[in-house]
């Protein structure tokens, strides 16, 4: 049971807790954006929400899925950072910085921060409205 009572607009569960078609229509969009092969593959950014939605503590999100053994280096660095972040939300030291450094271009890191602040957003916001 959530906290408020849900919309009838949207598609899934999490969008029926927004009231404005608007901030909908915009955060799903930003979201489908950012969740899409860009400078790092969609399937990447998968595992890395899987992570973060056990750190954030979104039961909406866990229920998608645990994390998977990544494949790659890139994969695998990134979600370090993930947990590194979910660790240390307030002041990330620069020295995980330098290790991203080693694997990603500037633009990836970019990319995948954005992806980091977002993902945390959407699973604070279904955690806050005790989404399940």
């Amino acid at each position: 049971m959530t906290r408020i009572k849900k919309s009838s607009q949207g598609s899934s569960p999490f969008q029926r807790l927004f009231h404005s078609e608007e901030i909908s229509h915009k955060w799903s969009d930003l979201s489908d954006c950012l969740s899409a092969d860009g400078k790092l593959s969609e399937k990447l950014k998968e595992n890395v929400r899987r992570v973060l939605a056990y750190g954030n503590g979104c039961s909406y999100c866990q229920a998608k899925g645990t994390p998977l053994k990544p494949e790659d280096m890139k994969e695998s660095y990134a979600i370090a950072f993930a947990e590194v972040f979910l660790l240390q939300r307030e002041k990330t030291e620069e020295k995980f910085f330098q290790v991203l450094k080693e694997v990603f271009s500037d633009e990836e890191i970019s990319e995948l921060l954005a992806f980091i602040c977002f993902t945390t957003a959407q699973q604070y916001f279904g955690a806050l409205m005790d989404l399940q």
